[in-house]
């Protein structure tokens, strides 16, 4: 028999020794609310006290997948409000709307010290991470200590499709993957196999999706580096990992070189092509941030790259692409975002520069 301590959007059993926590939002992907991720913290630090509790379990209800991410919806109203439609790429430091404080930095706040937490996590961190598991999924998975794919698995960074940029400590994840393919993920957003999240180094094991209930209820009375070797199978090949292309192209300083090189690499060979065409696709502006983010993790803590993040989006939220992006792809949905600026070329050093600026009052705090 477990005990429930709480259901809702999210749920927490303790079955045996095994703490089991499940988001439980399955119409909408399992996206994560700012309750959510405070509940999580929370249960977590009981958890960590509680000497009945050996090892804990995150997965998502339903069958398909852990977590879309963040409800980024729900903030497109609040960015409406207070940026108007005809603005410039960003409002100008010191209008009201800087001094402002949006719902969604609290949200972010929050997301960002669960993720913290779950990275230093004094017991076995096991996550599920089967079927879909993007954005803030990834946020509540791989800064665990036991990462689970399977042959089901889509994992990725999609940020930059609604002019945002990879945050949950996603750059400072991406930014130790082998070579430049943490940057080709972070900029294209492109969903990884569960072959490729192992290769990236965000993820640590395969399972076939088939034995995870099995894997879970015997976690419930064994610890997982005892359960975990019996369930472990070897996936496919990555894909990515043969893709030398990759690290020829994004070792440019700049973004534009970058799609340059791809678009001259495409002419022998189609995956290239297809990437400089993704890359067009995305915000100009985001696109440039997140591979400015991105490199400059490699030099940063967690908690580091994490304030980083937050300092992009406290930007991000009085931006134009932001709310522009949240709108073609949720909102409307006529995937047709109006950037601004247009194209990669457009976007200068003064204006990426700009989200990685500190706001005065608006700095995170994961202390």
């Amino acid at each position: 028999m477990g005990r429930e301590t709480y259901t809702g959007d999210v749920a927490f059993e303790v079955r045996g020794h095994l703490g089991i926590i499940t988001l439980n939002r399955p119409k909408a992907l399992n996206s994560l609310t700012e309750l959510m991720c405070e509940s999580i913290r929370i249960q977590l630090e009981d958890w960590a006290q509680d000497d009945a509790v050996a090892q804990v379990l995150i997965r998502g209800a339903g069958d398909r997948g852990l977590c879309a991410g963040g409800d980024v919806a729900s903030l497109y109203y609040e960015m409406v409000e207070l940026q108007p439609r005809d603005g410039g790429p960003v409002l100008p430091e010191g209008t009201p709307a800087y001094q402002a404080e949006f719902a969604a930095e609290r949200f972010f706040a929050t997301e960002y010290l669960m993720n913290l937490r779950i990275a230093e996590y004094p017991k076995p961190y096991i996550a599920l991470m089967d079927g879909v598991v993007l954005g803030g999924g990834v946020g509540v998975s791989a800064h665990g200590s036991h990462r689970i794919v399977t042959e089901r698995s889509r994992i990725g960074m999609p940020e930059t499709t609604i002019g945002f940029a990879p945050d949950v400590g996603g750059t400072y994840l991406l930014s130790r993957a082998p070579g430049q393919l943490g940057v080709h993920a972070g900029l294209t957003g492109a969903h990884l196999s569960g072959a490729d999240a192992l290769h990236l180094g965000l993820a640590d094991t395969y399972v076939p999706s088939g034995g995870l209930e099995q894997l879970v209820g015997e976690l419930t009375t064994a610890p997982v580096e005892e359960v975990l070797p019996r369930f472990a199978e070897h996936p496919e090949p990555s894909e990515l990992a043969e893709a030398g292309w990759i690290d020829q192209a994004y070792t440019q300083e700049d973004v534009s070189g970058v799609v340059q090189l791809l678009e001259e690499l495409g002419q022998s060979i189609p995956a290239a092509a297809e990437t400089a065409k993704t890359l067009r696709s995305k915000s100009p502006t985001m696109v440039n941030v997140a591979f400015q983010a991105i490199r400059q993790a490699r030099e940063l803590s967690l908690e580091g790259a994490l304030s980083q993040e937050y300092t992009v989006a406290v930007h991000a939220l009085r931006s134009h692409d932001f709310r522009e992006g949240i709108r073609a792809q949720l909102i409307d949905k006529d995937r047709n975002p109006q950037w601004n600026p247009v194209a990669l070329e457009l976007v200068d050093d003064d204006l990426v520069a700009h989200y990685f600026t500190p706001v005065p009052g608006k700095l995170l705090n994961l202390r």
